[in-house]
């Protein structure tokens, strides 16, 4: 009997934070107007073009000196991403950088703080989907130690954030993106309890984003 009340009430928190990651993730967009920053880096995944895009409107904004896109597919090309970013011809071959190493949230933030080194950047904007900033921003701040980020959330055509429950996709990305999100925040904890001298073994075994 102790054991089953023990069960839920873990069930109870566990549901008590996904509300309230569910409720973050609504009230992230539409994202506020960012500071300029010296860079700017959107992360691939689901929608790719709508985030690539935003990221480039900040660019063409005077918001960041130079864009990166981490997480591109290793089948495209400058020219395939200048469709997407739909950025002029002047300002894509002097001003973007592509990245093609990053398979996983993990590798975009590896990706991603290589990038900000070789720049000396210590300001970012950093541009993914709704759902997915809570744990990309976990990743990037681990990787990018000392450096300034900022939110810029693009809102989830499939993903009605304030409904996310009434729809069975919905549901099910809202619940994966959460229980990812708690296990990075594990980690973590748990690394900030000892030194902090080593990457952590275990990375994210599915690419999807």
């Amino acid at each position: 009997m102790k054991s089953l009340a023990g069960l839920l009430v873990v069930l109870m928190i566990w549901a008590v934070g996904l509300m309230a990651f569910a409720a973050r993730v609504d009230r992230s967009t539409p994202a506020p107007d960012p500071a300029p920053a010296d860079g700017v880096v959107a992360l691939t995944g689901a929608a790719s073009n709508q985030r690539i895009a935003a990221a480039t409107r900040l660019l063409e904004a005077e918001k960041a000196k130079r864009m990166l896109v981490s997480g591109v597919n290793r089948d495209a090309t400058r020219e395939d991403i200048r469709g997407l970013s739909k950025a002029a011809r002047r300002l894509y071959d002097c001003c973007v950088d592509l990245g093609f190493t990053a398979a996983t949230t993990l590798g975009n933030a590896e990706e991603t703080a290589e990038w900000a080194r070789a720049n000396r950047y210590k300001s970012l904007i950093v541009v993914t989907a709704d759902y997915h900033m809570p744990r990309a921003l976990l990743e990037l701040r681990a990787a990018n130690p000392g450096v300034d980020l900022q939110s810029y959330p693009v809102a989830t055509p499939v993903l009605d954030a304030a409904n996310w429950w009434k729809s069975g996709r919905g549901a099910r990305l809202m619940i994966v993106e959460y229980s990812k999100y708690l296990a990075i925040l594990g980690r973590e904890t748990l690394l900030s309890l000892g030194p902090r001298d080593d990457k952590p073994a275990a990375k994210e075994a599915a690419p999807a984003q």
